[in-house]
């Protein structure tokens, strides 16, 4: 027979739930008798493991918001953008003035009282006019990201969930769309147009923009509907407007949110060079691309009028691009 083990107080006798016993260690027999969740037993508050109570797990944008809440590049680029926003709204909150209203008699002069930025070439007060001309940036640029977001994500979602010939069709068209120059689109397009407003720039935008959405969209939703719940959703009657709304889209959106983020400083920067080049905006519409163009003939008498334009189109595009990055960066696992 084999020898038997002494018998030792420390040790205990627990059961098995199956008839039988096993032998444990005093610090794992008090572990049993403890509830879960009790200091020292499983899942407690003063073990080695389970320093707390399980956090509830956090879907991938509280988690996004987590992360961006600390990133100071957005937190410095989201209050530049709410800067924007506000002045773009009420201009008149920090610009007293009319960015039409102009002096000949003070052309080209440089800063003095009230007048911060000087003059530009026809006596028109620098600082109102780029003021108000956050309005036209912000505006391009929010609504043009809008109509090629919305555009794009659905011509794209569409020929990614179902495939098949549209998805082929869709494909040629975006490779056609991808090989007409931007700029000389935007000349060619634009020069037939007479309207001053903001919508022929807008419009253009949408329409060479969507495909770089269409072909991101298309693409996450290709990866999202080979997941498992998009299977078992499909397996258990769901439509498919219920598998594109409730379990596709709202799983393959932040690729476009971070794109779209990005691309709304670009098109800023694409109005700004139309109307630089004069088919975008036209005066008496206040633009920074307007009064770029407006004073780069005289730059070396006036640099002023010229710096100040350029220096606040520079700031928003790249407060855009600076966001879109640390959406990105939030969004993506991959990077974390």
């Amino acid at each position: 027979m084999p020898d038997q083990q002494p018998y030792e107080p420390e040790r205990a006798i627990a059961g098995t739930g199956m008839g039988g016993t096993m032998d444990l260690g005093a610090s794992e027999a008090v572990t049993l008798e403890k509830p879960p969740g009790a200091p020292g037993g499983p899942g407690g508050t003063d073990g080695a493991e389970g320093t707390g109570p399980q956090d509830k797990p956090r879907s991938l944008w509280s988690d996004a918001w987590h992360d961006l809440r600390r990133n100071p590049v957005f937190i410095v680029s989201a209050l530049v953008i709410c800067f924007l926003v506000v002045i773009s709204v009420w201009p008149s909150l920090i610009a007293s003035g009319s960015p039409l209203e102009c002096d000949l008699a003070k052309a080209q002069e440089g800063s003095r009282s009230g007048h911060p930025f000087g003059f530009n070439g026809q006596g028109c007060d620098v600082y109102t006019r780029t003021v108000y001309g956050a309005r036209t940036s912000v505006a391009v640029g929010v609504l043009a990201t809008l109509g090629v977001a919305v555009l794009g994500s659905v011509l794209g979602g569409l020929a990614g969930f179902f495939g098949g010939t549209g998805e082929a069709v869709l494909s040629r068209i975006t490779d056609v769309f991808f090989a007409i120059p931007v700029v000389l689109g935007g000349l060619v397009l634009l020069s037939v147009i007479t309207s001053d407003t903001l919508w022929p720039v807008i419009g253009f935008i949408v329409l060479l923009g969507w495909p770089q959405i269409s072909r991101i969209a298309r693409g996450s939703v290709i990866t999202v509907k080979q997941n498992d719940y998009v299977q078992a959703a499909r397996a258990l009657g769901a439509s498919n407007s219920r598998l594109l709304l409730r379990h596709i889209a709202p799983n393959a959106v932040a690729p476009v949110i971070v794109v779209a983020t990005i691309a709304l400083g670009t098109y800023i920067s694409l109005e700004a060079t139309l109307s630089f080049l004069g088919v975008g905006l036209k005066p008496p519409s206040v633009s920074w691309g307007i009064d770029i163009s407006a004073a780069a003939p005289y730059v070396r008498n006036a640099p002023h009028a010229l710096l100040w334009p350029s220096g606040a189109l520079a700031i928003t595009v790249l407060a855009f691009i600076m966001l879109g990055d640390a959406v990105r960066d939030a969004l993506d696992p991959k990077l974390r």
